[in-house]
């Protein structure tokens, strides 16, 4: 398979629906069109829809739509588009596809791959990496705000934070670089064009760019929150609290809970996978025990444990706690709930990392979610449309770009011969940025990238 390849798709999500899309790119799709249009191809005018009827090879109609055509550069992929906008059955679909690909047969047209669109929108300099990598986030956002979020990095809100990031850098860098050859005068040149002051700017912002970036990959991701404790402390009712609906049944026998139960719960726009595990305790139930083992696997994915304890008992939880925290991976926090208050007469209340609740009356169960977020670093200041709905890679490219500019600030405080590491690190902090956008990246990086989209996007 070559980039170069013609290539087809449905566009649409599988199933039935009320309009089915066929997408085609390529260069010099004028047998395509005549295949799929015959005679009315002569009316398409390029961006204007035409309706018209998709012809067999025979001449007889498979459906009637809407044919848009896009001649390059100006489209998608920056390659010449036809979309088929038909009805959204999945026989009909299924005959336009082999119809482009009847058609096309002399070109070379083949099915997409996975993201084969976007990442020729991409080769072909529509979209940078970043934009791209959007295109996927809106798609898949789950909150109102990640949707929002990814349509402003989809725009080039984050690309352009990043090309900011590298001009200064490329900048300073020809400052640093332009004295290599006369030492003798670096420390008055570089005072007189303040490179102290333009690095220490540059950290700043890609220091506050980074921060932005942690909390929107809250977005992306969501938390892995696992509820655990003994049996009958309330851990499903909690779930059904937090969920606003009866997601798990709830009764006053012990062990009711028998396998993991996750149910997704919107927190102030952070995704929650909020799972409900089987009580912890000795037992000889082989069903229970299966259950048991299963809470103890989610506790060593867990991005958030909630230890449930009964109000009426708060200190006979210590056997279960010492399970929890021998499985509880490094650096995840372990919140105690007390649930049940409203059996004591206490009042709702949060301190440290313990909160006081009635999952059946609700009451504190607001405090429990101002604590998720806190441990999630959400901060609200941080929360409206600044946010940069940032992955994995993006973050570690961002980290080290931040070690590389604090090497950087040692080599200048040394001057003299550390100045070409000094340049060399402003160089290699400007590749980990240029990593982000696609400026300096590997074809198996973008394998792994386009891979995860859907087909036809």
């Amino acid at each position: 398979m070559s980039d170069r390849d013609p290539i087809v798709a449905i566009a649409t999500a599988p199933g039935r629906g009320g309009i089915g899309i066929v997408r085609v790119s390529g260069s010099n799709l004028q047998p395509v069109l005549q295949g799929l249009l015959g005679a009315q191809a002569e009316r398409l005018v390029p961006r204007h829809a035409l309706l018209a009827q998709f012809l067999d090879a025979a001449g007889a109609e498979i459906d009637g739509g809407i044919a848009l055509f896009f001649p390059a550069p100006h489209s998608y992929t920056g390659e010449d588009v036809l979309e088929l906008q038909g009805h959204g059955g999945p026989v009909v679909l299924r005959l336009l596809l082999g119809r482009c690909l009847e058609a096309g047969r002399a070109l070379g047209l083949r099915i997409a791959e996975p993201g084969e669109f976007t990442r020729r929108a991409f080769l072909n300099d529509r979209l940078d990496l970043a934009q791209a990598e959007a295109v996927a986030d809106l798609i898949d956002a789950s909150t109102e705000v990640a949707a929002r979020t990814a349509v402003r990095s989809l725009a080039g809100e984050f690309s352009r934070r990043i090309h900011t990031l590298t001009d200064a850098l490329t900048e300073l860098r020809t400052l640093v670089e332009a004295t290599l050859d006369f030492p003798e005068e670096e420390i008055d040149f570089l005072q007189r064009a303040d490179a102290a002051g333009r690095l220490q700017r540059i950290r700043d912002e890609l220091d506050e760019l980074l921060a932005r970036s942690r909390q929107g990959a809250l977005l992306r991701e969501g938390l892995n929150v696992v509820l655990v404790g003994a049996p009958n402390v309330g851990k499903s009712s909690l779930l059904n609290a937090l969920a606003g609906e009866e997601v798990a049944i709830v009764t006053a026998v012990p062990g009711t809970t028998r396998d993991r139960i996750a149910q997704a719960v919107n927190v102030d726009g952070i995704p929650l996978n909020v799972i409900d595990t089987a009580g912890l305790r000795p037992t000889l139930d082989e069903v229970e025990r299966i259950g048991i083992e299963r809470t103890l696997a989610e506790i060593e994915r867990a991005d958030v444990v909630l230890h449930l304890v009964d109000a009426q008992q708060p200190a006979a939880d210590a056997e279960v706690l010492a399970r929890v925290e021998e499985k509880v991976g490094r650096g995840v926090p372990v919140l105690t709930v007390v649930n049940k208050i409203d059996l004591t007469g206490d009042a709702p209340l949060a301190t440290g990392d313990r909160v006081l609740l009635s999952a059946r009356t609700g009451a504190g169960v607001d405090l429990l979610r101002e604590a998720l977020k806190r441990v999630a670093g959400w901060q609200r200041e941080t929360s409206g449309e600044t946010l940069i709905l940032a992955r994995e890679r993006h973050l570690e490219a961002l980290s080290r770009a931040c070690g590389h500019l604090a090497l950087a600030a040692e080599h200048a405080a040394q001057r003299g011969s550390q100045l070409d590491l000094y340049a060399e690190e402003l160089r290699l902090a400007g590749n980990a940025l240029g990593e982000i956008t696609g400026q300096v990246s590997a074809d198996d990086l973008l394998g792994a990238i386009f891979s995860r989209f859907c087909i036809g996007k």
